[in-house]
């Protein structure tokens, strides 16, 4: 299988599914398309069929959308990528399609940024109630889930590589977490090795965006 990619400093899209395979060890080949440059179009046109990142070539199989290739990671390989219990699968699910369908003014305030950290960021007042909403839904879910692992539903989910770029975000921006939970858990992505491993080729990269720099 072979993932396409953008950007690892700036892609929050392509580090979901990259980090949710890293996670459950299934093997698979990165190709990094840098976005924004001349030869970008071309070269997404090759492997996409959107024209955008990230998607999942199978064989004659193509999936896109970051969500749809966990979900047929997550069958295909049989992963624990979501929790056994019904009901609880579904708060999971519902979660990662509020993190892929919302929070639309804390993308465009706060874009991702791996290799940077504002010391003195004014984070925009358009995006504090997208960060309480995020900040509740961790604290709730860690609160219900604590005694089973240190991720949203104890054990890593979809659900995290969902967030794992928000906790990001919050990084580089310097937002206070709201909540012991929310600071735990914040701590906890940060730690996990793939999103170290992601973070660490983010620093290697060449290209700068300058739409993603302030």
């Amino acid at each position: 299988a072979v993932l396409v990619i953008g950007n690892y400093n700036y892609s929050s899209w392509s580090l979901r599914p990259w980090v949710f395979l890293r996670h459950f060890g299934v093997p698979f080949e990165t190709v990094r398309i840098a976005l924004d440059q001349p030869s970008t179009p071309a070269l997404l046109a090759q492997h996409s069929p959107t024209n955008r990142v990230p998607v999942l070539n199978d064989g004659q199989l193509c999936v896109w959308d970051s969500l749809a290739i966990m979900e047929y990671a997550n069958d295909k390989h049989s992963l624990a990528g979501l929790p056994a219990d019904l009901a609880t699968r579904a708060v999971c699910r519902s979660v990662s399609a509020e993190m892929h369908s919302g929070f639309s003014n804390l993308r465009s305030t706060l874009p991702m940024n791996c290799r940077r950290v504002y010391d003195s960021f004014a984070v925009p007042a358009e995006a504090d109630k997208d960060i309480a909403r995020v900040q509740a839904i961790w604290t709730e879910l860690r609160a219900a889930h604590a005694a089973e692992g240190p991720y949203l539903f104890g054990q890593f989910t979809m659900a995290d590589a969902m967030f794992a770029p928000v906790v990001l975000r919050f990084a580089t921006y310097k937002v206070a977490a709201q909540s012991p939970a929310a600071a735990a858990y914040m701590e906890a992505i940060q730690a996990h090795p793939a999103v170290q491993e992601w973070c660490a080729l983010a620093g290697e990269e060449p290209e700068k965006l300058n739409q993603y720099e302030y």
